[in-house]
């Protein structure tokens, strides 16, 4: 990984600066492009026409394209930027035919000219129009498709990049700010794409950045059926955009959008939080050439900001947040030749946030506050070589910087050893955990009820317990970046009947994050009550805090590295009624840790020293060969029958960090223990947020998908599309306790809740060796990265969708039925609905409670057996239009959390019932708009746009996020609700 020592912005502007003389040594747009081809024939008798002049002029495409026809009357024009096109055809005889399309990105747009020599186009006044599909794709074995700008802007969808997702269809609706929707997989198996960058949260997978809606053009996405074209990994659905760019006309557009306090519903669902919240966003953009017909701009602004005032929740008032942000953006397009194009872009954007993340029975002392910055840099180009080939080239460099820190700092209060708790002023040196009192449990509340008479929230003027007090635990920095080159050869081959559109690619990617933590006080204090034991005593209390809070620690920051490398080929092949797609996907992961240095001599390999890069883990090209296999069969002239398989080895995964060896060291989790009286018994490290060894032999995730389905285009207008998809992810990974197979096995405690039953699993350890590894280095965990043994999901579901448009009015729907069921939920390990988790080191297989034999088997967090979604406009004959979208979504599912049946006081992810158990309330909900344009000058070339967006009609604030801890204040309840009714207001000014 390049040293990162360089301010990023100066390194991004001398990238730009250094732009146009990159591109003269540079050969060759990576996949944001789409395509148009057809065929010509003769209407008397459907001979093929060859030698037909094919010229596409576009909006967004500087200079022009142009091909001929083969002797089989096909033609190909690839690698078009998306946009508006008009394609001449002029015939052997010199008379000439005008179509005018739309080319969607990463899509083919398929252009059919039957020529009827009778007529006489040249005397027609207007080019004859041929509509595309919007989002429904109904060529090919895949299930995908594409929107443009105009149908999602007349649709009441919101500013930010992850509300387009809430239009794809079967993909769950999710308010969630971190995690991504479940489709199929958790919602770290998405991967979403801003103009071809992945923007996903490197070794995460959640969606990070936040460009906006008003720079996207195009969005394109892929929920199952890959091809091994663009190096789709995704468990998920994979979402891409493209930004709009320059044209030869100067354009640019201002517009300010609000949405009040005192436009927004009551929040009048059950809650102990409430408080009224203002947004508004300011955003401008402009774009025009530089030099007519070869270079062209596209230069924008992006300023929303959220507002909560009078804050309050079951502890009183909360301090108001705020969150402001400042985003710009620039793009170039240069034709350097009709057959060589360029894009260069950058965008960067900075965040603030203050008094944010208190919960609704949380004290106001825990709020904090945030500083973000964002960095996107692209280079890419495409070379059209000749009539049958084309190569292109992207190189990509991200940046996601954060800062996060309390805002109750605790100066003067540090951990150290043989220390003590003020019992008196536990909000005074950490986030404290106030207990509840019990049923029958007379010790338990005789401790635990003057801690909650000082320490509870007043609810019908009693104190209670389950609330938190105390400042935010944490002090944060945490640094990604991603750095991506990737380039492509494709070529057209015709062997006899057959026609082969080969594609070669590759692509590799270093990612890294830059981690500095340290603890607010004693960090995080828990409320145990004399229910366990520590070195043979009671203990009452015990405190989490990281290492570097020790004083005497020097803090040092912890790196981590991952590299990825992936190969495809890929054969899509055209005969007669028929296409086979063909290709594989190979693959290389390497994950690198920091902390030790190999040294054969040792009985691990390996020895300790702090700070050094050494290569964790390595999963090569022959352990992840993805085949990508579809068949599609064109049976009529609008209806066809298609079946896929395809293999995914997800690449993301947060080991490189979660294992790395000098987390014993640099962000170390400490847990000590305290009497009564709040002294100390003594300190442990915590031993799942160690460094780990991996198991020998262990095979990568895996997702395996089969698809088959059909379409119709009934008619012009309606086209539809019904298929069903089944996939099965297995080869999970896990950190887990070395030992667990063998001692929590019920042949060593057959009387034990929640042993491991017999013949689970070989009663044996997963790394025989690693006592004396560990005795070797001198540290590192007992846990271990493991393949867990009958890990599985597997997920079903039989979905029909149908666009239907007309000359003024566009309508879509989709309803799918699905079921999602497994022992391993990705998305169901924290504490909380919607957070970034460790993928490969989370609650799973942690400890006594949490292995995949204790009531883990059932439906899964994303399981969402009915999705319904409807949407569309209607353009009004006085330049209005009117949209709708509308929703229904069957509830989420819980299940009870109680640690006591296992011995343990705490409940988090110890199943007490069969997952899945219960289901949240099912969701429905309406959103409407309306815009109205004001048009004024010479060819209307100025105009006034009035806009109004009314989201959740009927107000549904439906509760989800259900708490499912027993021991808890707010058990069974929601812990989120639906948005209710607002309404946003819009002007724009258009030029």
């Amino acid at each position: 990984m390049r040293d990162r020592s360089m301010n990023w912005k100066t390194a991004s502007g001398l990238f730009l600066i250094s732009l146009f003389a990159l591109m003269f040594s540079l050969p060759v747009l990576a996949q944001q492009t789409g395509e148009i081809a057809g065929k010509v024939t003769d209407v008397a008798d459907g001979s093929a026409i060859a030698e037909v002049a094919v010229q596409a002029t576009g909006t967004n495409l500087p200079g022009q394209r142009t091909t001929t026809t083969t002797a089989t009357g096909d033609y190909r024009l690839p690698l078009l930027p998306p946009g508006n096109y008009n394609v001449v055809f002029t015939l052997p005889d010199g008379s000439t035919r005008t179509r005018a399309t739309q080319v969607l990105l990463q899509q083919r747009t398929t252009l059919n000219l039957p020529v009827d020599y009778a007529v006489d186009e040249s005397r027609l006044e207007e080019v004859i129009v041929v509509s595309s599909t919007p989002l429904l794709e109904t060529s090919g074995a895949s299930i995908s498709g594409a929107i443009d700008n105009e149908t999602f802007n007349a649709l009441p969808v919101g500013q930010e990049y992850r509300d387009l997702i809430k239009l794809i269809p079967g993909v769950q609706y999710t308010q969630d700010g971190t995690r991504g929707p479940s489709a199929g997989g958790n919602g770290q198996d998405n991967t979403y794409q801003f103009d071809g960058v992945d923007v996903s949260l490197p070794l995460f997978g959640t969606l990070s950045a936040e460009p906006a809606t008003h720079d996207i053009d195009q969005v394109t996405v892929v929920r199952g059926g890959a091809t091994a074209i663009g190096f789709n990994r995704s468990g998920g659905f994979k979402v891409n955009t493209i930004s709009k760019s320059g044209s030869n006309e100067f354009h640019g557009e201002v517009s300010y959008q609000l949405q009040d306090s005192s436009w927004e519903g009551d929040r009048d669902v059950e809650s102990a939080s409430d408080f009224e919240q203002t947004l508004d966003w300011a955003t401008a953009n402009f774009s025009g050439p530089i030099i007519k017909d070869r270079l062209f701009f596209y230069a924008s602004y992006y300023a929303p900001t959220v507002s909560r005032d009078n804050v309050s929740n079951a502890y009183g008032d909360v301090p108001n947040y705020k969150s402001e942000r400042d985003e710009y953006f620039g793009k170039l397009t240069w034709a350097l030749t009709d057959n060589i194009l360029i894009d260069g872009s950058y965008r960067t954007s900075d965040r603030e946030t203050k008094n944010s993340g208190v919960g609704p029975y949380e004290h106001p002392d825990g709020s904090s506050g945030s500083d973000s910055g964002l960095d996107i840099a692209i280079l890419e180009a495409s070379w059209i070589i000749g009539e049958d080939s084309s190569a292109y080239f992207k190189y990509t460099d991200f940046a996601n910087k954060t800062k996060s820190r309390p805002d109750l700092i605790l100066d003067g209060v540090v951990p150290t050893l043989g220390g003590s708790l003020d019992l008196n002023n536990l909000d005074r040196l950490g986030h404290f955990e106030v207990p509840n009192l019990r049923d029958d449990d007379d010790a338990w509340n005789a401790w635990a009820q003057p801690l909650i008479d000082q320490y509870g929230y007043i609810e019908n003027g009693q104190p209670q317990g389950g609330g938190l007090v105390g400042p935010a635990t944490d002090f944060n920095q945490q640094d990604f970046y991603r750095e991506s080159f990737e380039v492509g050869y494709d070529i057209s081959l015709e062997l006899g009947s057959m026609t082969h559109n080969l594609h070669f690619g590759y692509h590799q990617e270093e990612i890294q994050e830059h981690l500095v933590r340290n603890t607010n006080g004693w960090g995080y204090i828990e409320s145990y009550g004399g229910e366990e034991e520590f070195q043979g005593q009671p203990a009452f209390y015990r405190a989490q805090f990281y290492q570097t809070s020790f004083p005497e620690y020097e803090q040092g920051a912890l790196d981590s590295w991952a590299e990825s490398r992936n190969i495809e080929i890929n054969d899509s092949i055209d005969w007669g009624d028929w296409n086979f797609n063909v290709g594989v996907l190979f693959s290389e992961d390497k994950l690198y840790g920091q902390g030790l240095k190999v040294d054969k001599s040792t009985v691990s390999g390996f020895v300790a020293a702090e700070g050094n890069k050494y290569l964790m883990h390595e999963e090569g090209f022959s352990d992840m060969i993805q085949p990508r296999l579809g068949v599609t069969w064109n049976f009529s002239d609008s209806m066809s029958a298609f079946a896929n398989y395809a293999r995914y080895y997800p690449s993301a995964s947060s080991l490189a960090r979660a294992a790395s060896w000098d987390r014993n060291t640099q962000t170390r989790r400490i847990e000590a223990y305290f009497d009564e009286n709040g002294n100390m018994i003594g300190v442990t490290p915590r031993e799942s947020s160690s460094g780990k060894f991996f198991q020998a032999g262990i095979d990568p995730r895996h997702i395996d998908e089969y698809i088959i389905g059909g379409t119709w285009e009934v008619t012009d207008r309606l086209s539809t599309r019904v298929h069903y998809r089944h996939r099965a992810q297995r080869d999970m990974w896990e950190d887990t306790n070395n030992t667990a197979r063998r001692s929590f096995a019920c042949s060593n405690e057959p009387d034990r809740f929640g042993c491991m039953p017999a013949g689970w699993a070989p009663e044996e350890d997963y790394i025989p060796e690693l006592n004396e590894w560990r005795d070797q280095i001198g540290s590192g965990s007992s846990y271990v990265i493991a393949q867990l043994d009958r890990a599985y999901t597997d997920y079903d579901e039989v979905s029909i969708e149908a666009d239907w448009q007309g000359d003024n009015w566009y309508v879509t729907g989709s309803y799918t039925w699905s079921k999602y069921r497994g022992n391993f939920d990705q998305d169901n390990t924290t504490a909380g609905n919607d957070a970034n988790i460790f993928i490969g080191s989370s609650f799973l297989a942690d400890s006594r409670g949490r292995q995949l034999w204790n009531f883990k088997d059932g439906k899964l967090k994303g399981d969402r057996p009915h999705l319904l979604k409807l949407y569309g406009y209607y353009e009004l004959p006085w330049n209005g239009v009117v949209g709708a979208y509308a929703l229904y979504q069957s509830g989420q599912v819980w299940e009870k959390w109680w640690g006591t049946p296992y011995g343990y006081s705490s409940d988090t992810n110890r199943y007490a019932e069969k997952a899945g158990s219960h289901r949240s309330d099912a969701h429905y909900q309406l959103d409407l708009n309306y815009t109205q344009n004001f048009y004024f000058g010479a060819e209307n070339r100025y105009a006034v746009q009035l806009r109004a967006d009314l989201y959740n009609v009927f107000d549904n604030q439906t509760g989800y996020n259900i708490n499912p801890y027993f021991d808890s204040a707010g058990y069974g309840k929601p812990r989120n609700y639906y948005n209710p009714r607002r309404l946003q207001l819009m002007a724009k000014f258009i030029f």
